[in-house]
């Protein structure tokens, strides 16, 4: 059956199906326009979050858990004493140790962790603050360097200049300061008669640098007259050329070592506890001419000469201390 239409239906017919057609074309707009905008959204966000991301690259970045602090054949440390970072950094009186500072890794933004002295050799040692009385003389049986040192097989010495005697662990002496010998505390060697041995002068430093029988870790320490504390930094930076330079040029380092050159604590800052200290490190490994902004302190050198020697098991706060990877070039095997 075919269906007649009249003229007029014929024409209502047209208009319905034309609105509906432009109903549709609606429809359409509106999912197009709604697309667009929400891909508007997306490309802005998008590209706010890349401006932001800009803005913050702009600043050091942390450096990668991936990299690692390389391995040392030998590692030497040496404290001086009580004196701020500005007093000691681009001082001429110490131009041996500012050219160490240039050439190798500076710290410019290291802090001592408390005052006076002697918590500080702690903090190095066994990554707490034992005490702050430099008269202290109790032995220390809490974890430490020299306890992982030995029970990863690792050798060690404690170079102290003016000691009275080979494995002396009495009181000061003279210019001998026990409170700047950390190593002569610990229930590991007070205890132990062939650990004892390893408390030795500073003289036994030149002698094995010269026969190549330097230990896997060096405690160096100078007297009073030479670390700063007694006499001027002229005369520290004079000891420090003589001890150092030897060092420097030795099998010992050029195959792998390392120097570290820090001061025990500030002499007028008490910032973030012992105040503002430069901090140098030197190796075959270390980037040239670097200095670093980031904020360490004593334990987190704790814990790179511990990396450094591949030991694992880290004391105290060097536990959770920062890695200094980025003093260096490269991780090392």
């Amino acid at each position: 059956m075919i269906l007649s239409l009249s003229p007029m239906q014929r024409h209502t017919f047209k208009l319905s199906n034309g609105l509906a057609a432009v109903a549709s074309f609606l429809v359409v707009l509106t999912a197009v326009s709604t697309g667009v905008y929400s891909l508007y959204q997306h490309t802005n966000h998008a590209a706010a979050s890349m401006r932001r991301s800009a803005v913050h690259t702009t600043y050091p970045a942390p450096v990668s858990a991936a990299v690692s602090v390389p391995h040392f054949t030998h590692e030497v440390i040496i404290l001086e004493e009580n004196h701020d970072y500005a007093q000691v950094i681009g001082n001429p009186d110490m131009p041996f140790l500012n050219g160490l500072a240039k050439k190798y890794g500076l710290a410019t933004n290291y802090y001592a962790n408390t005052h006076p002295s002697i918590g500080n050799y702690f903090m190095l040692t066994m990554g707490k603050v034992q005490t702050n009385n430099d008269s202290y003389m109790s032995m220390v049986d809490a974890d430490n360097i020299v306890r992982q040192l030995v029970a990863a097989g690792k050798t060690w010495k404690s170079y102290a200049e003016d000691l009275p005697s080979a494995g002396f662990t009495g009181p000061s002496a003279k210019a001998y300061a026990r409170k700047h010998n950390p190593l002569s505390f610990f229930s590991d060697v007070v205890q132990n008669p062939t650990q004892k041995k390893n408390l030795v002068s500073a003289t036994q430093f030149a002698t094995d640098v010269k026969q190549n029988t330097l230990p896997d870790y060096s405690f160096v320490i100078p007297n009073l007259k030479n670390d700063g504390h007694d006499g001027p930094l002229a005369t520290a930076d004079t000891w420090l050329q003589k001890t150092v330079e030897p060092y420097l040029q030795s099998p010992a380092f050029l195959s792998g070592g390392l120097l570290v050159i820090a001061f025990d604590e500030a002499e007028h800052d008490k910032a973030h506890g012992g105040g503002k200290i430069p901090l140098i490190i030197a190796s075959p490994f270390a980037k040239k001419s670097y200095t670093s902004n980031t904020l360490y302190q004593h334990q987190d050198t704790l814990r790179m000469m511990m990396e450094g020697l591949r030991l694992t098991q880290f004391p105290g706060a060097a536990a959770t201390a920062q890695t200094m990877a980025e003093f260096f070039t490269s991780p090392m095997q």
